[in-house]
């Protein structure tokens, strides 16, 4: 009594050929894609584009708050109680206002947080803040 019949091992023994095929197919469709064809270039008169003044790159004010509480507004020291006055001033020249807020790292967070809702009283929409990179990567906790 025979466990296997002989069409089950001759099936087994033959080779499938077709993904095989189809990797050949894929592989040619993507050289062929990715290389640039030869183009021949032909002299021509291209239009020369119009000359144009670039735009001004809006002015960037800055407000620095140092370590020991002072308020400077574009290197002039203000108070906290008068700088909503000065940027709405400053909002009304250009309604277009970008503020950088540059705090000292000694600078109380409370000092820096007061700026910010200053700036956001006087209605300025583009405030930043001013940080460096670490030199040596994040601190470590120890």
């Amino acid at each position: 009594m025979k466990k296997c019949s002989h069409s089950s091992h001759h099936a087994l023994a033959e080779l499938n050929i077709t993904p095989l095929l189809d990797l050949a197919f894929v592989l040619l469709v993507i050289f062929i894609i990715t290389t640039t064809p030869v183009v021949n270039d032909l002299a021509v008169d291209l239009p020369s584009a119009a000359r144009r003044p670039k735009d001004p790159k809006p002015k960037v004010n800055y407000i620095t708050v140092e370590g020991s509480g002072k308020i400077f507004l574009n290197q002039a020291e203000v108070t906290l109680v008068d700088l909503p006055g000065k940027l709405v001033d400053l909002r009304l020249v250009d309604p277009d206002l970008n503020v950088v807020i540059r705090g000292s790292a000694k600078a109380k967070y409370k000092n820096i947080v007061a700026v910010m809702d200053t700036c956001q009283e006087a209605l300025v929409l583009k405030v930043n803040l001013a940080t460096e990179p670490f030199a040596d990567g994040p601190a470590k906790k120890e």
